[in-house]
């Protein structure tokens, strides 16, 4: 796989080496269980888990103990959703969300809806932007919380979660943004934000699989959460389980290596990213950009190609790993919802791919990156392609 060039990083990226490092301890010969107190091994474990949660707490502004693991991003939607739902009062049951957000929001929304709860979904702009005056117009006294992703995993558009924090402290309504992709690549502050619920994924910035984060305010003192999964009253009593600590390490080493790195990292990946858009609209005409021009994530790109097929440009490239939409929702064949939200056809929607660039990424690959989009588009629209290039077993493995 050396040689193929990888811009699937907001699927999931590269694990950063010096992460592994710190996780490899925790994988051979210090193999506690951090709930074990009455011996050496326990207490090491519970050590690291709690150095971990620090280094996770500082990269968000929190305060440690506010920070929940868990397996994933998904797992800290659903219990930040349902766990609001289940320990509100009754009488307010209502959540206030967009028809962009990650299929973990959407799904738990519907699944919510199907028991009783009201999901108001406000209307994003072409540039999947959300409008802080239109969420304060939804506001009501059924209002729980409302739901808003802080960067977009398919388009990279940023949310205005500041604005949106002040109106719902004044409404007295729970906000919970989803900050997977944001999270390690630009600055996130809990208090200036104002939100009450953040999620996060260890895997989405140079950490492992399997671990997330729940920021709940004031933790489980604030009395706003029910857990989902019980027995062991692990995390302050808000999500049972034993604890992955190879995985919450690796989390904790990838936080303080971002908030050490990224005022750095981030000129550098903007400038990347800025050169692939320009190099490829400068050599192909049909090439439309999406999501906001200026405020969006620095390692984003979305390009609509006209007349050529997304999968097919995908199987003339085999050495680019790209992605036609988000990572969760690759078995299913309907077209992007977050493209249609904004206003895309269907065949542009078919048309349409995500790169994801990472600090990993050089010089040398986007240049290639360039070329081999360009040959690629090209070849599509001049009909060379077979239906055989289409197939899995053409697939590169």
């Amino acid at each position: 796989m050396s040689n193929v060039i990888y811009l699937d990083n907001h699927a999931t990226t590269r694990l950063d080496p010096r992460v592994l490092d710190a996780m490899m301890p925790y994988l051979t010969n210090q193999y506690g269980n951090p709930a074990s107190r009455q011996h050496a091994y326990g207490w090491r474990a519970e050590a690291a888990v709690e150095w971990a949660r620090g280094q996770v707490a500082a990269l968000i502004g929190a305060q440690p103990r506010d920070i929940v693991f868990t397996s994933g991003a998904t797992e800290s939607i659903n219990l930040a959703l349902k766990g609001a739902v289940a320990a509100g009062d009754s009488s307010k049951n209502e959540i206030i969300t967009t028809r962009t957000e990650h299929r973990a929001a959407l799904d738990t929304c519907a699944v919510l809806e199907e028991q009783g709860a009201t999901i108001v979904f406000v209307d994003v702009n072409r540039y999947g932007g959300v409008d802080p005056v239109a969420v304060e117009r939804a506001i009501t006294g059924q209002t729980l919380m409302v739901s808003i992703m802080m960067a977009n995993n398919e388009i990279g558009t940023l949310a205005p979660i500041e604005d949106i924090g002040a109106i719902c402290r004044e409404h007295h309504v729970l906000l919970h943004s989803d900050a997977a992709q944001m999270v390690g690549h630009l600055p996130v502050n809990v208090e200036s934000l104002q939100v009450d619920l953040l999620t996060c994924s260890a895997h989405k910035m140079h950490g492992p699989k399997g671990c997330g984060v729940l920021y709940v305010r004031n933790g489980a003192a604030a009395g706003i959460l029910r857990p989902l999964i019980d027995g062991g009253g692990h995390e302050r009593g808000l999500r049972a389980g034993s604890l992955n600590v190879p995985a919450i390490v690796g989390f904790g080493r990838a936080a303080q290596i971002a908030a050490e790195e990224m005022s750095g990292v981030e000129p550098h990946v903007r400038a990347l990213r800025n050169a692939l858009v320009t190099g490829i609209t400068a050599s192909l005409e049909g090439v439309t950009s999406n999501g906001d021009p200026v405020s969006r994530l620095p390692h984003n790109a979305s390009l609509t190609f006209r007349g050529a097929r997304a999968d097919a440009i995908m199987m003339k490239m085999k050495d680019v790993a790209v992605s036609s939409g988000s990572a969760c929702s690759t078995n299913d064949p309907q077209p992007s919802h977050v493209l249609k939200a904004i206003g895309l056809g269907e065949e542009e929607v078919r048309s349409t791919l995500r790169f994801g660039l990472s600090k990993f990424s050089t010089d040398e690959e986007i240049t290639m990156a360039i070329r081999r989009v360009t040959q690629a588009v090209t070849a599509v629209r001049r009909g060379s392609i077979h239906e055989e290039d289409l197939s899995y077993e053409h697939a590169p493995h």
